[in-house]
């Protein structure tokens, strides 16, 4: 009798253990939305430590290896990620490209460059993002993160039926709290929407078109290179001309450029962060991600 009860313990235990998903995404928004699905079923992990740029991340042995025994594994896509297909050929489990999912708002910068009203020079696009790409940003509108929870429940609940219910209400739970979020949100925004900001990272347009907002202009400054002394003073120029406006770099580090583009003008230096590096990996972490964006734009342009 005893053996029979160790048995059938040690298969509870067994069942339980493959209950709990080892979900693994590329970045961190994708971890916080995630985290929101799982929330009480599993802890969803990330592959890019914190400050890396997705854009260029060399990866470790290390990293192959949880990339190829995750159960579920969500990246943007190659037009983020382009360090990524190569290693994705050797994974013989699920992995979601959400930017070729259905029902996604996507935004390229072609079609971006094309609607401004020809005053932006060719330095418009950063230089991460060529005109015709897709904008791989495309966490930051809080519709295509509703999109990407309910592929992730979908997926959770097929590898994992035991918890399919509670995976479901998860989703709704998020659904509910966005919708609060952004009603908070577009009430915000419509105070500061034609208040001139620039960025040096053209990161936030998915935002920005969530929210009744638009960038005058992007300074595009890689970080290894030092702009000449002609286009630093074009750039000077612009903000002169947009009077008190606000520049927004990313963390972890502000380009070397930035005093010295703002010295003596009146613009307000501030950060913004499109990957939540600060967010808790926790069930409110994406709303914590879009709030902080909110609080950064607003609170700099509120300012003025």
């Amino acid at each position: 009798m005893f053996r029979l009860f160790v048995s059938l313990f040690l298969s509870a235990c067994a069942l339980s253990a493959q209950a709990d998903v080892r979900l693994l995404t590329s970045i961190k928004p994708l971890q916080l939305i995630a985290a929101a699905v799982q929330d009480g079923a599993g802890q969803p992990d990330v592959l890019l430590p914190p400050g890396a740029s997705p854009h260029q991340y060399a990866l470790r042995p290390s990293d192959v290896r949880r990339v190829r025994e995750a159960d579920l594994f969500y990246w943007i896509g190659p037009g983020l990620e382009g360090f990524l297909p190569r290693v994705l050929q050797g994974r013989d489990k699920p992995s979601v490209a959400l930017q070729d999912e259905p029902g996604l708002t996507l935004r390229h910068f072609e079609a971006l460059h094309d609607e401004h009203d020809g005053e932006h020079d060719e330095h418009e696009h950063d230089h991460d993002h060529r005109p015709g790409s897709l904008d791989a940003h495309l966490w930051l509108l809080p519709a295509n993160a509703r999109v990407i929870a309910s592929r992730m429940a979908a997926d959770l609940a097929a590898a994992d039926p035991a918890n399919a219910a509670r995976y479901q209400a998860n989703l709704k739970a998020f659904e509910g709290r966005l919708d609060l979020l952004d009603a908070k949100l577009k009430a915000r925004m419509a105070g500061v929407a034609g208040k001139p900001f620039f960025v040096f990272h053209e990161a936030f347009d998915y935002f920005e078109a969530a929210y009744g907002l638009r960038h005058s202009g992007v300074f595009s400054v890689a970080s290894e290179v030092q702009p000449g002394a002609r286009h630093v003073a074009a750039m000077r120029e612009r903000l002169q001309k947009a009077g008190p406006s606000c520049v927004f770099s990313e963390p972890p580090v502000r380009p070397r450029l930035a005093d010295t583009l703002t010295s003596g003008l009146q613009v307000r230096l501030a950060e913004l962060d499109a990957l939540g590096t600060n967010a808790p990996v926790a069930a409110n972490g994406y709303e914590t991600l879009l709030q902080n964006l909110g609080d950064g734009l607003a609170g700099c342009l509120e300012a003025l």
